[in-house]
């Protein structure tokens, strides 16, 4: 029996993230750096949301719960906390924010499309469904990443010349390294819970882009097939909890795949066509277009 329609607020940019939420404008138009104490009084948001951009977050006097995907994320204790793309959230009518104090910071995923870590951070287990938890930190970890948080502020709250970007990234990295060592610590003697049909999902989407050889286009048929569930069952699931459907989050995945070869290789449109499994490149470019409005060819020359 397929669930009732909800409805979703989609924010696609790191504008649409601060206007939906009462926040000052951006000072980068691919990433904001948030005071959680100064963002106390704006009013609770309890609207369902898939954002298009990564979050990472460091609070303490937070109360309540953020509900993701099927699952709750328990802010009741826990400091640092991760959001990835295409993935949906909604706040408890519960949730207390009256003493909250830490960081944020929101970013676009095209910030690090020219850099390697853009493939890394596919890597960071923190940032996918699987991940219920908040990261505990000691208190010489906090300090060690608020000072890490201070440095990107510090660039971010700079003009924005031709090495901003080059900057903002490598602050990104060495902060997700430290992330990823200390979630590992915390989680290094537990045992993984078994994965609901959502991680399980999105899990495979990220591994299938993540060959870098020729292979051929995905279908919703092949997903369905590992996940042993019916075609129809994955998208009206999908589409329940997320507000997409099986084929949206494939575009969206072969989208951002396409953005890395055109940025980070030297592939003619063509073989990047190829590549990603089309066998006539001007599908591709068809495709490319509807989704981000630019054709590949215009898209790598806007960046350069």
């Amino acid at each position: 029996m397929k669930q009732a329609a909800q409805d979703f607020r989609v924010l696609s940019t790191v504008t649409d993230y601060t206007r939906f939420y009462g926040l000052p404008a951006p000072a980068h138009p691919l990433l904001t750096v948030i005071d959680l104490e100064e963002a106390r009084c704006l009013p609770r948001v309890t609207t369902l949301v898939v954002q298009h951009l990564y979050t990472i977050a460091l609070k303490r006097g937070l109360k309540g719960k953020l509900y993701y995907g099927r699952q709750s994320y328990d802010f009741s204790e826990g400091v640092l906390f991760f959001l990835g793309p295409d993935q949906v959230f909604a706040v408890d009518d519960t949730l207390d924010a009256s003493e909250i104090t830490g960081w944020m910071i929101v970013f676009h995923p095209d910030l690090l499309l020219k850099y390697p870590l853009a493939k890394k951070i596919a890597t960071y287990g923190f940032f996918s469904y699987q991940a219920n938890e908040a990261l505990h930190l000691s208190a010489k970890e906090e300090s060690l990443l608020a000072s890490m948080l201070h440095g990107i502020r510090a660039e971010y709250e700079q003009p924005i010349d031709a090495f901003s970007q080059d900057v903002l990234v490598s602050q990104l990295d060495v902060l997700l390294s430290y992330a990823n060592r200390f979630y590992h610590r915390q989680f290094l003697t537990r045992r993984t819970a078994e994965h609901d049909l959502l991680a399980r999902f999105e899990a495979l989407l990220i591994a299938y882009f993540s060959q870098d050889a020729e292979h051929p286009l995905p279908t919703v048929q092949h997903f369905a097939n590992t996940l042993h569930v019916s075609p129809a069952y994955l998208s009206d699931m999908l589409r329940s909890i997320t507000g997409q459907n099986t084929q949206q989050h494939i575009h969206n995945a072969l989208i951002n795949k396409a953005k890395q070869l055109l940025l980070g290789t030297s592939l003619t449109i063509n073989e990047t066509a190829y590549q990603l499994g089309f066998e006539y490149p001007q599908y591709f470019t068809r495709l490319f277009k509807s989704k981000t409005g630019l054709t590949p060819a215009a898209f790598r020359f806007s960046v350069q």
